[in-house]
């Protein structure tokens, strides 16, 4: 989509939308576009500036919405460092909004602003130093936070939110896209993929599902969903947010990592945080092999799914890493 859309549509549209908030808002700045459409919005006399997020069509219903923010208020209210949510002048958190150019509608929702750069580009900036370790050691506790709150938190009445099982992530339609007839790949590669969908898919069956290894994900911990100030990490970005295994959540931090020269140093200072706050047995931890292959051809599929994102180098160096292991899942 043109800039000139952008700037005309998509702009009225979240003037349009933050009208239905009570803030007085000064200044609106688009910051993010790709399948939602971010703006940075300056709010008269408030302490902080908000987050105003025109979230992609046919993704989440409403109800899945409000749900997202059922689960990110009660983090929020458990101490996790996550954003804080703006209800709307009607009582809820969203509000639907016309966009006629592109025509469609879409629903706009409200958190609070995070001071800081995204996790990925502090990495990218500083490649050495034990201070990623650190930071990967404090990522390992509060994701070990997240899913000791989740195994215990009793999800309100109308709660609903997607399911990443074995059908999901490796049955027959994917939720990320059928991976394996991306047309980037040859037929040896998809033939290699196909088989490691079912050693992945028997790992999975052999693993199983109870409340200590499987609830709700965040289920996109990459470095882009992570805000560094320098001192504190807050996650944000729970648009993927769902039932899943806690395992995956942790593969999908490090496979974004998967080049780092520290990558060892930086996986053993995550599971190190982790098992800290949430100890776990050995079998979870061997199943982590498994889990980055299978977030590996996710991210195939989204690829997949989104014909328009030009074939570039980070999705030919997750491509490659995944052919070069294809086969390879663990077996727990």
């Amino acid at each position: 989509m043109d800039k000139g859309l952008l700037a005309s549509e998509y702009t009225q549209a979240a003037w349009d939308a933050v009208a239905h908030f009570p803030v007085e808002a000064e200044e609106m700045a688009l910051v993010a576009y790709s399948e939602n459409v971010t703006f940075r919005v300056a709010v008269r006399d408030a302490q902080t500036d908000y987050v105003l997020r025109l979230h992609r069509p046919g993704y989440s219903s409403l109800e899945e919405l409000e749900s997202e923010r059922m689960w990110t208020g009660a983090l929020k209210e458990a101490g996790m460092d996550v954003p804080g949510s703006l209800a709307t002048r009607q009582g809820g958190h969203y509000v639907r909004v016309d966009i006629p150019g592109a025509g469609e509608q879409r629903y706009a929702g409200m958190t609070t602003w995070q001071e800081g750069m995204p996790l990925s580009d502090y990495l990218q900036s500083h490649p050495d130093g034990v201070e990623r370790e650190g930071i990967f050691r404090r990522f390992g506790e509060i994701a070990a936070s997240f899913h000791n709150h989740s195994t215990r938190w009793t999800p309100p009445a109308g709660f609903v939110r997607r399911r990443l099982g074995a059908d999901e992530l490796l049955g027959e339609e994917p939720f990320w896209g059928r991976f394996w007839e991306h047309p980037a790949l040859t037929g040896a590669q998809r033939e290699w993929l196909l088989q490691a969908r079912d050693e992945a898919r028997a790992a999975l069956d052999a693993y199983g599902m109870n409340p200590g290894n499987f609830s709700l994900i965040h289920a996109d911990f990459t470095p882009d969903n992570i805000i560094y100030d320098g001192e504190h990490l807050t996650i944000i970005d729970f648009d993927d947010s769902a039932y899943g295994w806690h395992v995956y959540d942790l593969a999908s931090v490090l496979i974004e990592c998967r080049d780092a020269r520290d990558i060892e140093a930086l996986q053993a200072a995550l599971l190190e945080g982790y098992l800290e706050r949430r100890p776990v047995a050995q079998r979870d931890l061997d199943m982590l092999p498994t889990f980055l292959l299978i977030r590996g051809m996710a991210i195939i599929g989204w690829y997949l799914q989104r014909p328009e994102i030009a074939v570039d180098s980070e999705f030919e160096g997750v491509k490659e890493w995944v052919i070069s292991r294809a086969g390879g899942a663990a077996t727990p």
